[in-house]
């Protein structure tokens, strides 16, 4: 979720025409894949059997979103494939974020079945890393998720806008869902988060994994982002108190190799990652 608007219309100017991401045969050709992701041939290996999948945040394609992150994936011999979703005004992500968990839950079944798996595991940025949670717990994603790991996600909302309306009649056509209902959903209190968190903060079967900083100007208060659950089930981390210098703030998130190598980690444990692991900070 870019933090300011200029980055919005930026973002609008880039995309136009994006729609949800798919395997080759259905993917529109402004689908462009982040480097090292969706190769539908690639079988998981016995060291990472389970594929990993990129979930972008609003606003966000996938090819921006993941570009550092997904290369470093690939590199260290995971399957990785991401999607683009909730398209609507040709701009990403910003449709119902239940619609797009169910669009999610598509692409899933489409990953398991070219590769084989019997679960994946998911990395998602803001939206990314809060809408699985709807797939996993309302439509049957519990089964075939092993580990969710969440970057800057808006488990509970934001307690402040998205964007700042201000007195602009755009900006404020924009804040009333316009042309975003997922910013209306992660509002803080939103009927959809509440419908989300009505079940509990996690599911029985995946694991969990919260990546935060303490800088974020978007998901606020950043505390809000954290995960209430077991500590054999969930790990909420501050990157600050593994690096206290790291001044990475919400929109660059993914793009922090301290964030790159806590996500490594992750993904390398049999549940969530391990609270006391201590990544290189420079």
């Amino acid at each position: 979720m870019p933090h300011r608007f200029s980055t919005f219309l930026a973002t609008v100017a880039l995309l136009g025409g994006s729609l949800a991401g798919a395997p080759p045969a259905a993917a529109d050709t402004l689908d462009i894949s982040p480097p090292g992701a969706n190769n539908w041939s690639c079988q998981p290996s016995a060291e990472h059997p389970y594929p990993v999948i990129l979930v972008p945040g609003t606003f966000e394609s996938m090819l921006k979103n993941w570009s550092t992150l997904s290369p470093v994936l690939a590199g260290q011999g995971y399957c990785v494939f991401a999607l683009n979703y909730g398209t609507t005004n040709n701009i990403d992500a910003t449709g119902p974020v239940a619609d797009s968990a169910a669009e999610l839950g598509s692409f899933v079944d489409a990953v398991l079945g070219a590769t084989g798996a019997e679960k994946v595991d998911l990395v998602g940025h803001s939206q990314g890393g809060m809408m699985p949670r709807y797939y996993i717990g309302f439509l049957g994603g519990a089964k075939k998720v092993n580990h969710l790991v969440g970057i800057a996600p808006s488990n509970h909302g934001t307690e402040g806008l998205l964007v700042p309306a201000g007195d602009d009649p755009l900006l404020a056509a924009f804040d009333s869902n316009f042309l975003c209902q997922a910013c209306s959903d992660q509002q803080a209190g939103s009927p959809f988060l509440t419908e989300l968190n009505s079940i509990g903060d996690t599911v029985n079967g995946p694991s969990y994994t919260v990546i935060s900083t303490k800088y974020d100007e978007v998901v606020t208060p950043y505390t809000s982002q954290f995960l209430d659950g077991r500590a054999r089930q969930v790990t909420n981390i501050t990157i600050q108190d593994k690096c206290a210098l790291n001044l990475i703030e919400h929109d660059q998130a993914p793009n922090d190799p301290v964030v790159h190598r806590l996500v490594s980690h992750a993904l390398a444990q049999d549940g969530p990652a391990d609270p006391t692991f201590q990544p290189r900070c420079l």
